[in-house]
């Protein structure tokens, strides 16, 4: 008890830890959507009031669109958009159900001739969108957007008829990957982490981890980025660092730095945290609001990569 008999008020974290200074920046910034996942990750927050927010921006025909991912706008269901929203179902542990069926009879809908999705549909057409996401009237197959939606579902025990052609299609695309980028990598290990057959994602991730460094796709050393090339496209400074490919320590990206590699990425992912609390995005900024929108899904992406590795957040 104080001298004036009051309680004691509860314990907070230290002011200038990464988590109170991540949330100022949040209440500041984000969505309600962000809020609302922010709260659940870090704060104790119930995983309805996210599925709540999610609600706003699904469409009738089971897909996702109204600027759920900042760099696509407009009301239209996108394939980009349907995959962030079952990241944050699967964030939330709500990657199923009725829901979810809705989802897989949209991406049925909108799947190419090989029964994988492209990275965006020609209904965006008319609608703003980012000028590195070319618009086209027949788009191809895309890793970049099947294999995170297949891994998901893998993960989530969740069986559709399009799930079938869908993995072919993933499995395919990354035993004949030669040349690639950080991003398709990515999606690449998000689809291996969760494929249910282990001996093949584990043969396929050594290839491509062996990929990575042979073509230095991963930033191995922070504070010498000169040795290690932009891939065509991205922004000027857009690396990618062995925590963008193992975003936990459980992934099969991991065994493909050394521990000495790891600890000079998180150390650099720690110190990028700006003087607002939050995380800089470091593809190509195209509009200010997009930006805006897109800082605190890094900032909320940063501290679960940071926590799922050990470090402490506050």
């Amino acid at each position: 008890m104080s001298e004036t008999g009051a309680s004691p008020l509860p314990a907070t974290p230290p002011a200038r830890s990464p988590l109170f200074r991540a949330e100022h920046f949040v209440w500041l910034t984000a969505r309600v959507l962000e809020q609302r996942l922010f709260a659940h990750h870090f704060l104790n927050g119930s995983a309805d009031p996210v599925e709540t927010a999610l609600d706003a921006y699904r469409n009738e025909d089971g897909g996702y669109g109204h600027a759920l991912e900042p760099d696509l706008r407009g009301p239209v269901s996108q394939p980009l958009h349907t995959g962030h929203a079952l990241r944050v179902l699967d964030s939330i542990g709500r990657c199923g159900g009725q829901r979810v069926e809705r989802v897989c009879r949209y991406l049925t809908s909108v799947s190419t001739a090989d029964g994988a999705l492209p990275a965006i549909s020609p209904s965006q057409r008319g609608y703003p969108a980012a000028p590195f996401i070319p618009i086209v009237d027949d788009p191809p197959s895309e890793l970049l957007a099947t294999g995170p939606v297949v891994g998901l579902l893998h993960r989530n025990e969740v069986w559709h008829a399009w799930l079938f052609r869908a993995t072919d299609f993933c499995w395919e695309a990354i035993e004949s990957l030669e040349k690639s980028h950080p991003y398709e990598i990515e999606a690449a290990v998000a689809f291996l982490d969760s494929a249910p057959d282990r001996p093949r994602a584990e043969a396929a991730a050594d290839r491509l981890g062996r990929l990575v460094r042979e073509h230095r796709l991963a930033a191995l050393d922070p504070d010498d980025l000169t040795n290690y090339p932009v891939a065509a496209g991205y922004a000027p400074g857009e690396h990618h660092f062995p925590h963008d490919y193992a975003k936990t320590p459980s992934s099969l990206a991991r065994a493909w730095f050394t521990d000495d590699e790891m600890t000079r990425s998180l150390d650099h992912l720690a110190a990028t945290q700006q003087e607002d609390g939050g995380w800089p995005i470091r593809w190509r900024r195209w509009a200010p609001g997009t930006a805006l929108e897109a800082r605190p899904m890094v900032t909320i992406e940063a501290l679960r990569a940071l926590r799922a590795h050990g470090r402490p957040i506050g």
